[in-house]
C-alpha cells in the first residue's frame, strides 16, 4: 500500500467539518449553547480565524496520534524500534519487510478503520470528557453531546485514515 501523508491534513479537517454540523443551532448546538448557558453573541466574540487555526492544528495532532490506533501495520516498526542499530539489524530488516509484504494491506479500509476511531473516542474521549465534566459538574446530556461528537469526528477521521495512508 502506497503511503500518503497528504491525508493526515484531510483527517484534520475533520473536526472542523463536523464541528459546523452538529454544534449548528438545528442540530445539537441549541442544547449545547443553553447548557453553558452561552447566546448567538456569546459567540460572535473571540476570534474565529485564531480559534479555527489552533482547531486545525490540534486536530492535526489527533490525526497523528489516531493514526496509530486505526493501522496495526504502523506499530511493527516500534515493536522492532530497540533493535535498530544493533548487532542483527539485517535480520530485523528483513523480518519487517517480510511482514511488511505479507500484511501491508490487512485490515487497510474505511470500514475497519472508523470501528477503531469509533472505539477510541468511546475508550479515550468519553472517560477524558466524562472525568471533566463531573467535576464541573455538568450535566449528563452535556457529556452525551460532546462525547457524540468525537465518535462520529474520530469514526470519520480513523476511517480516512485508515483507507488512504
Amino acid at each position: 500500500m502506497d503511503y500518503n501523508g497528504l491525508f493526515y491534513f484531510v483527517a484534520a479537517l475533520v473536526p472542523i467539518l463536523t464541528g459546523f454540523i452538529w454544534y449548528h443551532p438545528k442540530t445539537f448546538g441549541a442544547q449545547w449553547m443553553k447548557l453553558n448557558q452561552l447566546t448567538e453573541a456569546d459567540l460572535q466574540k473571540g476570534n474565529m480565524a485564531l480559534i479555527l487555526g489552533v482547531t486545525y492544528v490540534l486536530s492535526l495532532i489527533l490525526a497523528f496520534g489516531l493514526s496509530g490506533i486505526v493501522i496495526h501495520q504502523s506499530g511493527v516498526e516500534s515493536l522492532f524500534a530497540m533493535e535498530y542499530g544493533h548487532d542483527g539489524q539485517q535480520e530485523i530488516t528483513a523480518l519487517v519487510d517480510t511482514i511488511r509484504a505479507n500484511y501491508s494491506d490487512k485490515h487497510r479500509h474505511f470500514g475497519h478503520g472508523a470501528l477503531h476511531g469509533g472505539l477510541a473516542a468511546l475508550m479515550l474521549a468519553l472517560p477524558v470528557l466524562g472525568i471533566n465534566a463531573l467535576f464541573e459538574r455538568r450535566s449528563w446530556k452535556y457529556i452525551a453531546i460532546h462525547t457524540g461528537y468525537w465518535w462520529v469526528t474520530m469514526l470519520l477521521m480513523g476511517g480516512i485514515l485508515c483507507q488512504f495512508l
